[in-house]
């Protein structure tokens, strides 16, 4: 717990600095002046982010190479491109000219007033045909098709 308390500390440290203060820190945490157009709250957060890295360990090398895939625009093998969703999540679909919106619960999913166990069961009520349901609401890789 004593890896929590430093974290917190320097947090606190940091909050407590003015711009030339965190571009000093940022210096001694990075080797290099920051840029001059990121903001004092963008510094802040990068310091905190490299301080538990630097106690606890930072991004294992599989998900920096799949980040860096990612950010190059090119597919990264075994990371799969689905998205989660979790319970108050809402997610908005345009079907023949009208918008649906779907909220996330613990128990499923909320159209409207209506109780859905699965998105696939949405997707057939709003369009009457057999859709896979996180495809239909663009969650997946392969996007639906807008009509």
């Amino acid at each position: 717990m004593t890896g929590d308390n430093d974290i917190q500390a320097r947090m606190s440290e940091l909050n407590d600095l003015d711009r030339s203060g965190l571009r000093i820190a940022w210096v001694k945490a990075f080797g290099k002046a920051p840029p001059h157009h990121i903001s004092m709250i963008f510094m802040r957060k990068a310091l905190i982010w490299d301080e538990q890295c630097s106690r606890f360990g930072g991004l294992a090398p599989s998900l920096k190479r799949a980040l860096k895939a990612v950010a190059d625009g090119r597919a990264s093998p075994g990371v799969s491109s689905a998205i989660i969703v979790s319970p108050g999540n809402q997610l908005i679909r345009e079907w023949n000219g009208r918008r649906y919106s779907v909220e996330v619960n613990e128990n499923g999913y909320m159209l409207g007033e209506e109780h859905f166990k699965s998105l696939s069961a949405i997707a057939l009520h709003i369009t009457g045909t057999n859709w896979s349901g996180p495809r239909f609401f663009g969650l997946t890789g392969g996007t639906g098709t807008s009509q």
